[in-house]
């Protein structure tokens, strides 16, 4: 399947433009190139680039003329900033910078480029030590696949046509700061900067405190720093977060992510609030009332209205509601697949929205939403002859009450060639986080339709603790943290079983990965219902987890207190446990690069259910980190997930 990029949309609403993706099991044979889409005419995509790297993070100029990009081209050692016209002619670099350059983000006048590179204080002395040792005396040390060192991100600003850019970073205090960084998902620290509307300001958020992290929550705050440089100074503080800063096209008023942090708050949603411009108080929670997390975000032209995504009972909506606060409204009745990467031209007229949008049988494409209507159209269909093949059904979406007394969430997928009047084993598959939603989206890795392909029906739960529930159903988890969620699994499993004739219940088996797989590894001392499991990087032991992930703080808080008290959770709902009671046959695999679980609990899970005689099988990928990404390899996990499905089924 080809994959379509977020649409970056012309602040004159004429273009988008997008990256589209033509993977290839060789990495080698993989292409991704920059397209045009032209909005206000039925003219085809037209390719802009065709060069062996790939674009990221494209941005249009004010003219609506230009676009800026990150690329890694002939030449270059890292990635640096590229302008390209759309009158034509070949890309011209912007910036030479040792440390690798991404995020464009253009002056309000046109006139230059601001972007983020990671600084490394000891480049010099790295290159020519002779030993190779990593040296720790704070925390973090390392994250997600990889060892931390001194390198943190800074801000840089780049006037177009002149050598040489500004560090707005560089010899400030708050920089200089043991615990500075950006947040971090899976990658690199990201800043977030973004230009004041007179370009006189860049405004950013950065964690000041990083290195608490192993006996304290953490905080992320909104700054700003001068065009020309000087030392930032904090827009927000207190005890809660604050991301992701925004300006509205007419510039007045400063719009951020807020959530809330704190001893006892292991999860909470994130509300969008506002901060006047340019003065600045206290910020004003928008969406209090909202019992939603709002994702993406986008302003209407006249800066009237705010579009927001929030996850919401299996789906990526689309919502809306009034500059100033005020009631939260469903802004499109979306009943299939996800919103994401939401854009609304700035100086545009007409009323529409651009947007990623796909579903579990239609990979994501570029659509524009029209907002009076209510409905969007195509933009892109990258897939169109290869979907036409394919043979799959929509999601089924399935509802019960708990035993608990909670209202359970499942979406079922039926295989290809359904026939109701067959039997078919069962197949549970709940997702990772366990702060996540399964949903109606389409997944490359753990696609839900190939594990269906052998003739399986696929059942995914959003048990306690899922997202786009509210945040009291998602925070609940931290009560039960395996018990609980195990348990309605379960429930639902029966539930689709009594209300699904053509599910044969004497067949039935589970799969995970990261939460999910921990789950698995609960259901091998707690469970006897299935004939095999399938365990991907999921934990085994939470004592020895907390000693060997990249987190720490965060286990203590949920296991009930100090690893070394050994109360709460950490043995009552630790897998090992019940090792005693292991009996079900289990495939573990795993990434030996993971250091959000460690290989070391694919180690103790294997060893105690050969220790108990159970049959097992362990499948380590030396490349692979918490996901298995290469694609030989990902091919090869598959093979061996469906063969030990069938194996037992």
């Amino acid at each position: 399947m080809k994959r379509v990029g977020a649409p970056a949309v012309s602040p004159d609403g004429r273009f988008a433009v997008v990256s589209i993706t033509e993977p290839a099991y060789d990495d080698k044979n993989n292409t991704s190139d920059l397209w045009l889409l032209t909005l206000d005419s039925s003219a085809p995509p037209r390719r802009l680039t065709s060069t062996k790297g790939s674009e990221s993070g494209a941005v249009f100029a004010p003219d609506s003329r230009r676009i800026a990009f990150a690329a890694k081209r002939e030449g270059d050692d890292e990635a640096q900033i590229y302008i390209l016209s759309l009158d034509g002619g070949e890309a011209s670099r912007q910036t030479s910078i040792a440390g690798g350059a991404s995020g464009p983000q253009w002056r309000p006048d046109g006139k230059a480029i601001l972007f983020q590179s990671h600084v490394d204080p000891i480049a010099s002395e790295r290159k020519s030590r002779k030993y190779n040792a990593r040296v720790y005396e704070s925390f973090p040390f390392r994250f997600w696949d990889r060892w931390l060192d001194e390198k943190r991100p800074h801000i840089f600003v780049q006037v177009i046509g002149m050598s040489g850019a500004t560090d707005l970073l560089a010899n400030t205090k708050l920089a200089a700061l043991a615990g500075f960084d950006g947040t971090r998902s899976v990658g690199d620290g990201d800043l977030h900067p973004v230009w004041s509307p007179d370009g006189r300001w860049v405004v950013f958020h950065a964690t000041a405190d990083k290195n608490v992290g192993a006996y304290a929550p953490s905080t992320t705050q909104v700054y700003k720093v001068a065009a020309g440089g000087g030392e930032p100074v904090a827009i927000t503080e207190g005890p809660n977060s604050h991301t992701d800063p925004q300006f509205p096209p007419d510039g007045k008023a400063l719009y951020v992510s807020s959530s809330e942090r704190g001893d006892t708050k292991l999860y909470s949603l994130s509300r969008l609030a506002k901060l006047q411009w340019p003065d600045h108080g206290a910020p004003a929670i928008l969406t209090a009332g909202w019992d939603r997390s709002v994702g993406d975000v986008a302003f209407s032209a006249d800066s009237s209205r705010i579009y927001v995504t929030a996850e919401e009972h299996g789906n990526d909506k689309l919502f809306t509601l009034p500059a100033g606060g005020g009631q939260v409204q469903s802004a499109v009745d979306l009943k299939a697949g996800v919103y994401s990467g939401l854009a609304i031209p700035s100086k545009a007229s007409g009323n529409r929205a651009y947007a990623l949008w796909g579903s579990m049988v239609h990979p994501e494409d570029a659509v524009a939403i029209d907002l009076d209507t209510k409905t969007h159209t195509l933009l892109t269909d990258v897939n169109k002859d290869k979907l036409a093949e394919i043979d799959w059904q929509a999601p089924r979406h399935i509802w019960f009450t708990a035993g608990s007394g909670a209202r359970i969430h499942s979406l079922a997928v039926l295989p290809p060639a359904f026939d109701s009047t067959k039997k078919y084993p069962l197949l549970l598959f709940p997702h990772g986080g366990p702060h996540n939603m399964t949903k109606d989206q389409f997944f490359v890795r753990w696609n839900y339709h190939l594990l269906t392909s052998p003739g399986y029906v696929l059942l995914m739960t959003n048990y306690t603790g899922s997202t786009g529930f509210g945040e009291e159903f998602a925070a609940a988890i931290h009560k039960d943290i395996l018990r609980g969620p195990a348990n309605e699994i379960e429930q639902a499993a029966d539930h689709a079983i009594s209300t699904m004739p053509f599910i044969d219940k004497t067949r039935q088996a589970a799969a995970g990965g990261s939460y999910g797989g921990y789950l698995m590894n609960w259901f091998e001392g707690n469970s006897t219902r299935f004939r095999c499991l399938v365990n991907h990087a999921g934990l085994t032991d939470n004592m020895s987890m907390w000693g060997s992930t990249d987190a720490a703080y965060y286990w203590e808080r949920r296991s009930g207190g100090p690893v070394w008290e050994r109360k709460g959770a950490w043995l009552d709902q630790s897998p090992s446990t019940y090792a005693a009671n292991f009996k079900t046959p289990m495939l573990i695999t795993h990434g030996e690069k993971d250091f959000r679980v460690p290989i070391s609990q694919a180690f103790e899970m294997y060893k105690l259910l050969q220790r108990q005689k159970v049959p097992s099988r362990l499948v380590v990928f030396p490349d692979a980190n918490h996901w298995v990404l290469k694609g030989e390899d990902a091919r090869y996990h598959m093979q061996e997930v469906l063969g030990w499905l069938k194996k037992y089924l």
